[in-house]
């Protein structure tokens, strides 16, 4: 491994640091779900002689939350209340009931909002000062209904004993006594994604005791931090910045998860990890005749991929996204530049967080020189557009490209060649002329960036590499000005599959 490579890697483990929520956050997240416990156990409460156990589950339970992506949102702790009674006795309705009768009382009690129903569970709704709510779920045990079902269809019987069920309004039989209830595994779920990564979880674990001269058991499983978990975390603020503005298409926390899980192979080095899970994770996405399959490992009747096969957009939305993880973080692995490190990751992890990341290494020198570092706010805002994707084609500079022309053209009015930057009317038509000193033959590409608010709802903000074509002489480029908004076109030449030259952005600014 030379140099670049170290620096490289070295900041995607810091990257990995500043994303992660601060302990005390794990630790107020503990107190607050167990003290909902010690309350629907308490002698006074409707489950006073029911048995019940509750957990957390979801990306505090995995070890896998992240920083919000603004400092204004809350954070989501999902809790499982597990009750073991009957289905017989009593509905989903009235289990719902109950458990929002004492979470209202609960509320009262230390002055907060009263909870609000939803079709599954309750959410707490804490002060603003403590960021994050509370969704709690009604439960009760059914591995061993499960267990029968699944025998009869020869499935796997894995973590089938943790099955549960749950309630759900728009369930059919949700006002009636009934066996048949919405099914979940939070717990198996949980179990198996341990296992995905145990080895180096208890290494860790037990080098953390070591270090402070205690017991395995007194190190609290959220204090451990692994790889894989850490990987999750990155992948995860990826997706949420590369669909900040498209959240239609935003892969879901449990597809990214599991795909992530199943590809992790021990990785001891979190960019070891990161890449290796990003080149092998979509080999874990099954094509059955019914459709897209990406199966729940507690329950291998359900599907995560179910809205890929009622939406397909869906699914080429992960493609596209994974295509763009793995480019963005195969350079940034390859940089030794810390300013280009940043100017790589920004789009899709946020600047100010890939800053603070690199701060944290005092030893990486810093740049100025990169074009990004120079660019003015509305170069900038288009260079870190989430959706704008990045060149996946190895670098070679054989020569340059530059965009010597741009023509503005209205009906009625003469053409008006224009700067990169300068106003131009909405609805003129543009045509963009570059010249290239790479020798023959080569192909052409030109990267559109639209932003704005008008492109976001017409859905059309662009971001790809469209062909175009090689013409003896200037090349050329014609589109229109139909949104609002600061927009870009960049000219690149690939030859061999190479980046033989890249333009720069030429900025197209539409009052």
């Amino acid at each position: 491994m030379n140099q670049r490579n170290v620096i490289g890697e070295g900041l995607i483990e810091d990257l990995a640091e500043t994303l992660q929520i601060p302990q005390s956050r794990y630790e107020a997240a503990d107190r607050s779900y167990r003290s909902v416990a010690d309350w629907l156990d308490r002698h006074a409460s409707v489950f006073a002689d029911v048995d019940l156990e509750v957990y957390t589950q979801g990306s505090f339970r995995l070890g896998t939350a992240i920083r919000p992506l603004s400092g204004g949102e809350h954070y989501d702790l999902d809790v499982v209340c597990e009750f073991d009674i009957s289905k017989a006795n009593r509905t989903q309705a009235q289990l719902h009931a109950d458990l929002g009768k004492e979470l209202k009382l609960y509320a009262a009690r230390y002055g907060m909002e009263e909870p609000s129903p939803w079709d599954r569970c309750w959410t707490l709704n804490y002060a603003d000062e403590a960021q994050f709510h509370m969704d709690v779920l009604p439960s009760v045990p059914d591995g061993q209904r499960q267990r029968l079902i699944r025998e009869s269809a020869s499935l796997s019987l894995e973590f089938v004993e943790d099955a549960i069920s749950i309630t759900d309004s728009q369930h059919r039989n949700y006002r009636r006594l009934s066996d048949d209830w919405p099914v979940s595994n939070p717990n198996g779920y949980a179990a198996w994604f341990l296992a995905r990564m145990r080895p180096v979880f208890e290494s860790r674990r037990k080098a953390m005791a070591i270090e402070a001269r205690a017991d395995v058991a007194d190190i609290p499983t959220y204090r451990v931090r692994t790889p894989l978990q850490s990987a999750i975390q990155i992948l995860k603020r990826h997706r949420d910045m590369r669909f900040a503005e498209e959240p239609e298409g935003r892969p879901t926390s449990i597809v990214i998860t599991t795909l992530a899980a199943r590809a992790y192979q021990q990785e001891s080095t979190i960019a070891g990890a990161l890449l290796s899970i990003l080149q092998r994770m979509d080999a874990y996405i099954e094509r059955r005749a019914d459709g897209w399959w990406i199966a729940n490992p507690s329950d291998p009747r359900e599907n995560f991929a179910d809205a890929w096969n009622d939406d397909p957009s869906k699914q080429e939305a992960f493609d596209d996204w994974l295509e763009t993880a793995r480019a963005d973080f195969a350079a940034a692995s390859r940089l030794g530049d810390a300013t280009e490190f940043v100017d790589v990751l920004a789009p899709r992890i946020g600047r100010d967080l890939v800053e603070a990341a690199v701060a944290r290494r005092r030893s990486v020198q810093r740049s100025t020189v990169t074009f990004a570092a120079r660019a003015n706010r509305a170069m900038r805002r288009v260079l870190d557009a989430p959706h704008r994707r990045p060149a996946t084609w190895p670098v070679y500079r054989e020569g340059s490209v530059e965009i010597l022309v741009a023509t503005a053209m209205r009906d009625g009015f003469r053409p008006h060649v224009f700067r990169s930057g300068e106003p131009i009317a909405r609805g003129s038509d543009l045509r963009f002329d570059a010249r290239t000193d790479v020798t023959r033959p080569f192909q052409v590409f030109w990267q559109v960036v639209n932003t704005g608010e008008a492109a976001r709802e017409a859905r059309d903000l662009r971001g790809g590499f469209d062909a175009g074509k090689v013409t003896p002489g200037v090349l050329s480029r014609n589109e229109g000005a139909e949104y609002p908004g600061t927009h870009s076109i960049e000219c690149l030449i690939v030859k061999d599959g190479l980046l033989a030259a890249r333009s720069g952005p030429f900025l197209v600014t539409i009052p």
